[in-house]
């Protein structure tokens, strides 16, 4: 199989940067002078990026952040593609690597974390009762893949999550808690939270989600769905030896692992559907979604105002018939 002619490459690394601002500027000139494409944050506390570029531009890109000793612990999770993940190169400067909007709580993971347990340490406990499994990630992430048994928090942003833990503190207490996300960042932050907080007994997956389907012991077993990415991909595949659906279609309920954003710039929802039912609905979540005089589904395929009129009618009557 000829091997693929990109690559995507996820990292962090918490570590001392004295000014972001300027850092973050010489950092853009530098990954456009190479080709790269992306998104990073720099902020005092570290680095945070996912980008994407050929097999020779990543690797000159790994070379150089090891040879600069603020960066030279850097852990690259690498997978290959077929082209750029993004359309352009973003570099920022941020007050956090991860908002969770702490203040004089703000934890510093490199002082305070959970037990790192690597992909067959963290299977094994995953299979034992006596656990409780947390997602420390966004409820839509959750809705496309999570490891079974999973605890969902209702959060639409990771910087809730702590208010979530205060407010649902009793299913956590007395518990070995299990904490994930995507690639480790977030988890590293939450989980020495979490142990401020009071937790005894808390740990995180080394390298996160990501890094546990690459495992060649563990095969991403015990995931289900898929992962999702915040890059054009929008999700990669995570356990190795059974697929399971658990996304469900926003609008049918049926198995879909097809993410949208709702047609409506006002509204810009995530939501489940297949290529049907965005089709039926005018890639609207709500009525007032789809009536949106910047509905972009109506716009990108040319609808009509006798055709969208004709549409809402049929699903006017839809929504009568599922009551």
């Amino acid at each position: 199989m000829e091997k693929a002619a990109y690559r995507v490459l996820l990292y962090y690394l918490y570590t001392d940067i004295k000014n972001p601002e300027e850092a973050a500027q010489q950092h853009l000139e530098y990954c456009k002078s190479i080709g790269l494409k992306g998104r990073i944050l720099i902020a005092k506390e570290g680095i945070n990026g996912t980008i994407s570029g050929t097999i020779e531009q990543t690797d000159r890109y790994m070379n150089d952040m090891k040879a600069d000793k603020r960066f030279a612990d850097i852990i690259f999770k690498i997978d290959e593609a077929d082209g750029h993940a993004f359309k352009k190169m973003h570099v920022r400067p941020r007050p956090e690597l991860v908002t969770l909007r702490l203040h004089e709580e703000d934890v510093d993971p490199r002082v305070t974390t959970g037990q790192y347990l690597k992909p067959m340490e963290w299977l094994e406990k995953l299979e034992d009762p006596n656990t409780i499994v947390l997602d420390a990630r966004n409820k839509y992430e959750y809705d496309l893949g999570h490891f079974k048994g999973a605890i969902r928090p209702d959060i639409d942003y990771f910087r809730e999550l702590p208010e979530w833990v205060d407010e649902n503190r009793e299913l956590l207490e007395g518990k070995e808690i299990l904490t994930y996300c995507t690639g480790g960042i977030r988890c590293e932050k939450f989980s020495g939270w979490l142990k401020e907080k009071g937790f005894e007994n808390v740990n995180h997956l080394e390298g996160g989600i990501v890094t546990y389907g690459k495992d060649e012991e563990a095969r991403g077993r015990g995931w289900n769905g898929q992962c999702y990415v915040f890059d054009e991909r929008i999700s990669v595949p995570i356990n190795q030896e059974e697929h399971v659906i658990v996304g469900r279609d926003y609008f049918t309920g049926e198995p879909c692992e097809r993410y949208i954003n709702c047609c409506d710039p006002a509204c810009n929802k995530q939501i489940l559907a297949t290529e049907e039912s965005e089709a039926f609905y005018l890639g609207g979540c709500t009525h007032k979604c789809r009536t949106s005089p910047r509905n972009r589904y109506v716009i990108k395929h040319g609808l009509t105002e006798e055709h969208v009129e004709q549409q809402l009618q049929k699903i006017d009557e839809q929504l009568k018939v599922s009551r």
